[in-house]
């Protein structure tokens, strides 16, 4: 009677979803000055590379603590997203990263020039030395299943321009490169017949501009095309370059 009378309307209303339990977990922070929490990466302060850290993440935060303390909270990312802050990179980061990201660029290209230009259009980003892992992933596919599979799939990707590791990884292990190869062979013959298609259409419609000259005073148009003596050349030709007409 007690609880029901005084003590029932002070409480607060019961939350409108149950509580979501947080996940918890220890990380090595890579060269990259990066963690992988729940399949989306997280940078943190470059000095902590190679150091253990924890991090926190519910639906809407991480938060990530070394030795207790919180140095770093990101949004939460979707699987395969990130989150990056500049001030996690060192001094000078640019400059060193850029010459890791050409000396992985140049292991790319030892597997043969389709994976280096794959690899290079996965590079191809403000902040290159963050996809080097993609790379790196990129490279364990040519040792794991050979140069040649995985080769023709980033040369069929090219031709479709996706650009995503992880597709490649689904064609060389689902054996469809040659599939792959196919479609986007269609693709250049498709792209290859709308260029000729749009390229005999401005044939079509091009004119001599020696059409458009005024001819001596008195006279426009060229010989024989109908326009006779005494008439007034037509004003405005030139400022419609090229391409307007005289009404009958």
């Amino acid at each position: 009677m007690v609880f029901a009378a005084q003590e029932a309307p002070l409480l607060a209303p019961p939350p409108q979803r149950p509580y979501q339990i947080p996940y918890w977990g220890e990380f090595t922070v890579h060269r990259d000055f990066q963690i992988r929490v729940q399949y989306a990466s997280y940078t943190v302060p470059y000095q902590l590379v190679g150091q253990r850290v924890t991090a926190r993440a519910d639906e809407s935060l991480v938060k990530v603590y070394h030795r207790g303390q919180v140095i770093t909270t990101h949004p939460r990312q979707p699987r395969g997203g990130h989150s990056r802050y500049r001030e996690h990179y060192p001094p000078g980061t640019d400059v060193l990263a850029r010459r890791d990201v050409a000396s992985l660029l140049r292991q790319a290209y030892w597997h043969g020039e389709p994976v280096g230009m794959y690899a290079g259009r996965v590079l191809d980003t403000d902040l290159p030395w963050n996809r080097m892992r993609a790379v790196y992933a990129l490279i364990g596919l040519c040792k794991t299943h050979g140069d040649e599979k995985v080769g023709q799939a980033c040369a069929a990707a090219l031709e479709l321009d996706v650009i995503s590791v992880a597709k490649i990884r689904s064609i060389v292990e689902k054996g469809t490169q040659a599939e792959a190869a196919r479609l986007a062979e269609q693709a250049r013959k498709a792209s290859a017949a709308g260029r000729r298609v749009r390229q005999a259409r401005a044939a079509r419609f091009a004119r001599d501009p020696a059409e458009f000259a005024a001819g001596p005073a008195g006279t426009s148009g060229a010989p024989g095309d109908g326009a006779g003596a005494g008439q007034e050349a037509l004003p405005g030709l030139d400022d419609l370059g090229g391409h307007g007409q005289a009404a009958s």
